[in-house]
């Protein structure tokens, strides 16, 4: 909400997972921070901002109606071809398409992220722990898992090169995906690759400046 009320843009791309669908059918939850940000990002496209919204995994239940214009400025879409101001062709999709778990075993992919969320919930716990200790600087476990673990690091090289070739094969300069939660600006085979990571645990999102540059932002105030 804050980064909504203090960044202005001509653009504003949504990447995918913004309504948790998965977490709705487990257990009914809408907080108000939940409605106060919808209508944030409404009075955005009103006021000229154009609005995309593209679909992930957790709110796939929009993909049937996409492409959906919804008024002047706001669109959902299941993927987006976007020409930066230097001129350059950015694929900027989701990326679960290129996660074979996602799309091959679904119960896994919900399984995952049941454990996900208690991973999360441990994080919690373990940083109210330390900042008893005196200890005040955040640490992530989850993201000490997707850093160390041998097997989720294989995970997420394989989803970066995937996506990478895809991009290249399909004639683009680069690709900003979402999906597994990693902020990253890496080249791969000529391919500029961009993750957005998220704003659960990383605050985190891709922003194009004025000379068609792109950088990874983590934003501290929140």
């Amino acid at each position: 909400m804050n980064f909504l009320k203090h960044t202005e843009s001509d653009n504003l791309i949504f990447v995918g997972d913004i309504i948790d669908g998965w977490a709705i059918k487990r257990k009914f939850r809408w907080l108000q921070a939940h409605s106060d940000i919808i209508q944030k990002v409404l009075k955005k496209a009103r006021k000229g901002t154009k609005v995309f919204l593209i679909t992930g995994n957790h709110d796939e239940f929009l993909r049937p109606f996409a492409p959906l214009l919804m008024g002047d400025n706001l669109e959902i879409v299941n993927e987006l071809s976007y020409t930066s101001l230097d001129g350059k062709q950015y694929l900027i999709t989701h990326g679960d398409f290129f996660d074979s778990i996602t799309m091959t075993h679904r119960w896994l992919a919900i399984a995952g992220d049941i454990g996900y969320d208690f991973v999360l919930f441990l994080n919690h716990i373990l940083n109210n722990f330390r900042k008893k200790c005196g200890i005040k600087r955040y640490w992530s476990f989850s993201k000490y898992i997707k850093d160390n673990v041998k097997s989720s690091v294989s995970f997420i090289n394989n989803f970066e090169e995937i996506l990478a070739t895809h991009a290249k094969h399909k004639k683009f300069d680069g690709v900003v995906c979402g999906h597994i939660h990693k902020p990253e600006a890496k080249m791969i085979e000529e391919i500029m690759y961009y993750n957005c990571g998220d704003w659960v645990e990383n605050c985190s999102a891709v922003v194009e400046h004025n000379d068609g540059r792109f950088e990874i932002i983590r934003w501290e105030n929140t």
